[in-house]
């Protein structure tokens, strides 16, 4: 039986322990940058971040408790001003398993510097998706609806439709707020430009591509690895006339920063034609990791 030759480990999970409803989120605040000896505050900030994020009912399905999606919330915080203001940069990653193996796949892995929110420790945190009450709670139920729609993508076709909708609302409600992150003109790589994605027509083959990569690609590569990387060959040919017709569209960006240490490990072993084809794709999709892709047609 042939076995993944895949290298890349989504190590940042540990097991976290968690009331979960559809998420096993762990928490991480980085207050190194701030000069403060109050750091008491951020272990509070952990801690409720993560009983938000796991014990928040976000759906209306029932999961097992295997079937909680693994997930990574890092924020660093840059700034720390009066009054319980904060300024960071966040990192939201999330994963699924793949058949029949102990390998996660990295589904998620999004870069957000704009988080400016309030918190003041032992204050609730309320949430609901229907209006915007503050900028903490709206951002993380925004990647909390991200998470579990990515993930459905990636065992039914369009299966997080449903999830995206409610990332949407959030990002409607938001549009009269002062915050960064959640408009059209600031930047194309924000919060906005995310959900305008997921719900636009002409990226519906990335969305596709999610389930084709994963279903027929990563959860047969442990008995099929040949078919599996030729599935996943056609899922980059599916971003290539994507990004023809969007180029340097967040989605596209979004899925290869999720997936390029997998990729370089999964075609650089098999026919060689497939791996010059992946290769060929990947260096006109993401050029700035050349070097790692090079691995590819190595030998």
């Amino acid at each position: 039986m042939h076995k993944p030759i895949i290298i890349f480990l989504f190590s940042l999970f540990t097991g976290f322990a968690a009331e979960a409803q559809e998420l096993n989120c762990k928490v991480v605040v980085n207050a190194d940058r701030v000069q403060t000896t109050e750091k008491r505050v951020f272990k509070d900030m952990e801690t409720a971040f993560s009983q938000f994020l796991n014990t928040t009912k976000w759906t209306n399905n029932t999961y097992k408790n295997h079937e909680k999606i693994n997930c990574n919330v890092i924020i660093t915080i840059e700034e720390s001003g009066s009054i319980g203001n904060y300024k960071a940069a966040v990192q939201i990653q999330s994963a699924r398993p793949v058949f029949s193996s102990s390998y996660e796949s990295l589904v998620f892995n999004f870069a957000d510097r704009d988080w400016q929110f309030q918190y003041v420790e032992s204050n609730p945190l309320d949430f609901n998706v229907n209006s915007f009450s503050d900028n903490l709670t709206s951002m993380l139920g925004y990647y909390a609806y991200i998470i579990i729609g990515l993930d459905s993508d990636s065992f039914e076709k369009l299966g997080g439709s449903r999830y995206f909708e409610f990332a949407q609302n959030i990002v409607t409600n938001a549009q009269q707020a002062p915050n960064a992150g959640w408009k059209q003109f600031e930047n194309n790589r924000n919060r906005f430009w995310l959900s305008e994605n997921l719900m636009n027509q002409q990226m519906v083959p990335v969305r596709e591509g999610y389930y084709n990569y994963h279903r027929l690609g990563m959860d047969i590569f442990d008995t099929k690895p040949d078919e599996a990387r030729k599935a996943i060959l056609e899922t980059l040919k599916s971003l290539k006339k994507v990004n023809a017709i969007r180029p340097n569209s967040i989605l596209v960006i979004t899925f290869l920063d999720a997936k390029s240490d997998e990729l370089a490990s999964l075609f650089s072993q098999g026919d060689m034609q497939v791996r010059r084809e992946a290769y060929t794709i990947l260096s006109e999709l993401d050029p700035s990791k050349l070097a790692k892709y090079a691995s590819i047609i190595a030998n």
